[in-house]
């Protein structure tokens, strides 16, 4: 019997890409090819983004291109929820499936493959939670290990609740099984993600879990961290609301037992806006939190996120998240200009002009690359450790630095006459630096 090959490709956050690798997983074990080529695919998966209307019109254009040339395509991920759309505005797919319909993607891609139109459930291998994926598409020194699925804040602009449901969290002897065979198959650096990673094990109540070993473990981020910190490799935590246990992350990361890495999108900073957005925080308490981060560990490095041109944002709620940025310091910056979100609450308010959306993105921006060229400078004759990415097309070495995330943050160009290979950590002796990129040359220090 022919040996079907499926395509995935993943667009959005990498949340979906774990849910790429997982129906990568069940297809394998139900006997399925994988190939990196969409062209010698069988049937191509299309995991989609339905945040905003820019990703739902990217999702749509990339199916739509795939059917134009003639291959057959599955549908699933967040802008699977509106099937009836994307029948409309993708004719011609076999099927669709929302975000972890894992089973019901097995399903329909096996009954299309078989051509009986559906599959039986007798002789599947369906997808369970205990299941620990193997397939990775990640480079092999690093990997995304989702803790919770969903969301259970109602933020004005944002529809993942209705997406992807209320905040279910993982139980922690699972994760930590995870970890523990990602780091056994030579993976350096694990980077926890969730919808709100901070709240992980709040629908738990919290509770104890019997690991594998027979210890007992809480069931919260602080307690998790703990745990994964054991495994002696990078670790580090991406898309953390603004809670107080913030505050006992920081201490785990000044005791290095994850990476000083501290990812927490923060929308806005005038008191108006982030009251219109459903977001908590003042400037004042949000500026003292940051310096007393910046006390507890020194090394930390801070990320954030920011939305500008939100509906009803006036010159002087800008101006004040002006200041905020000024003030801050910000290592690590993203900005969006707003843009609708299908379903979200924020689509009735007075929307405001594209032109001040991108002149506004436009000013954010560069007075943040000011900032992150001064905050660069600065470690400018430091010896960091940077663990290996690979080899640009000039043949220059490049890796990144605890403070740096792969594929939004900077990277480091390293100078060296040894071989490196992906996952070595190295150290680097910072010798220049520009906006977002530094250049170092090995040390033996």
């Amino acid at each position: 019997m022919k040996k079907h090959n499926i395509g995935f490709i993943s667009l959005g956050c990498a949340k979906n890409l774990v849910d790429s690798e997982i129906e990568m997983d069940c297809l394998i074990r139900n006997g399925c090819g994988i190939t990196g080529d969409p062209e010698k695919a069988d049937l191509l998966i299309v995991n989609t983004c339905g945040f905003l209307n820019s990703a739902i019109e990217e999702s749509v254009g990339t199916i739509n291109e795939f059917i134009s040339k003639g291959k057959k395509v599955l549908v699933t991920g967040c802008l699977g929820k509106r099937a009836d759309y994307v029948r409309r505005s993708c004719p011609g797919i076999v099927g669709v499936a929302g975000p972890q319909d894992y089973n019901e993607v097995l399903q329909q891609a096996l009954g299309f493959l078989n051509s009986s139109g559906s599959a039986s459930d007798s002789g599947i291998k369906l997808y369970t939670e205990s299941l620990i994926p193997e397939s990775s598409l990640t480079p092999p020194h690093y990997s995304y290990l989702k803790i919770s699925e969903g969301c259970s804040n109602h933020c004005s602009y944002c529809v993942i609740p209705e997406l992807r449901g209320p905040m279910v969290s993982r139980k922690a002897d699972n994760i930590l099984r995870e970890a523990a065979r990602k780091t056994e198959k030579g993976v350096r650096e694990i980077l926890i993600i969730a919808q709100d990673t901070a709240a992980y094990g709040k629908d738990l109540g919290n509770s104890d879990c019997t690991l594998d070993d027979g210890r007992s473990v809480r069931q919260d981020i602080v307690s998790l961290c703990e745990e994964l910190g054991k495994l002696n490799i990078w670790i580090r935590l991406h898309y953390l609301y603004p809670y107080p246990v913030l505050d006992r992350l920081v201490e785990l990361m000044s005791d290095r037992v994850i990476l000083p890495y501290l990812d927490v999108p923060m929308q806005h900073a005038s008191p108006r806006i982030l009251k219109s957005m459903k977001r908590p925080g003042t400037v004042e308490k949000t500026l003292d939190r940051i310096s007393k981060w910046r006390k507890t560990c020194p090394d930390i490095t801070i990320r954030s996120t920011f939305i500008v041109g939100y509906p009803g944002e006036t010159e002087s709620d800008f101006e004040i998240l002006l200041d905020f940025i000024k003030e801050a310091k910000l290592d690590r910056v993203g900005c969006f200009a707003y843009s609708d979100t299908p379903g979200a609450l924020a689509n009735s308010m007075p929307q405001l002009p594209d032109e001040v959306k991108e002149e506004r993105l436009d000013r954010f921006m560069t007075l943040q690359q000011e900032i992150s060229k001064n905050n660069l400078s600065a470690k400018v004759g430091r010896v960091l450790p940077v663990i290996v990415d690979g080899t640009d097309s000039m043949g220059r070495l490049y890796g990144r630095t605890m403070g740096d995330s792969p594929d939004i943050d900077g990277l480091v160009y390293i100078l060296t006459d040894a071989e490196h290979r992906p996952g070595e950590i190295v150290s680097v002796r910072i010798t220049d630096s520009d906006e977002y990129d530094l250049f170092g040359s090995e040390s033996s220090d």
